[in-house]
């Protein structure tokens, strides 16, 4: 479940920063990574 939303959280800031097809793909690598490693959603 925690996957769940931390890939929601991700995915919802990718989609708001993202300009391109790249450039989300790689905030929602970037915000992924954040996420786990300052325990949110854990």
């Amino acid at each position: 479940m925690s996957k769940l939303l931390r890939g929601l959280a991700a995915g919802y800031g990718a989609k708001k920063l993202g300009g391109g097809c790249f450039s989300t793909v790689l905030i929602f690598i970037i915000l992924w990574w954040l996420l786990r490693n300052f325990g949110i959603f854990q």
